[in-house]
């Protein structure tokens, strides 16, 4: 299934329960025709955020804007992505207070999908 199609099911089923909503922000993130990548996140009622650069949620979204802005540039290598990714993530989580204990990176390219697992502070 191609990541768009995959994003308009998601927003569907989250609209649909609009009134009594599952408390979530997904982000959906894949390779589309061509190896292009498609990036999403989106509210508990299903309202898409597209973007070409990235995307952010949850509740350190506030901070994790401002890393993402400053770190990210276009065209990174997989190694180089998950530095970034990791050292935004990680610095962001510690300045906000229900945020905490380090999250998955997933790194997708044509050929695999790499899982690798942060850990953060737990406290």
């Amino acid at each position: 299934m191609k990541p768009e199609t995959f994003a308009s099911l998601v927003s569907a089923l989250l609209y649909e329960k609009r009134f009594g909503p599952y408390f979530c922000q997904p982000v959906i993130a894949g390779l589309g025709d061509e190896d292009k990548p498609f990036i999403c996140t989106m509210d508990c009622i299903g309202a898409k955020e597209l973007a070409k650069d990235f995307v952010v949620s949850g509740t350190a979204s506030e901070s994790l804007y401002g890393a993402c802005e400053a770190m990210f540039k276009p065209d990174m290598e997989p190694e180089e992505l998950f530095e970034t990714i990791s050292q935004a993530l990680l610095s962001s989580v510690d300045r906000d207070c229900l945020s905490g204990w380090g999250g998955h990176v997933y790194v997708v390219t044509p050929n695999e999908v790499k899982e690798r697992i942060l850990k953060g502070r737990m406290d």
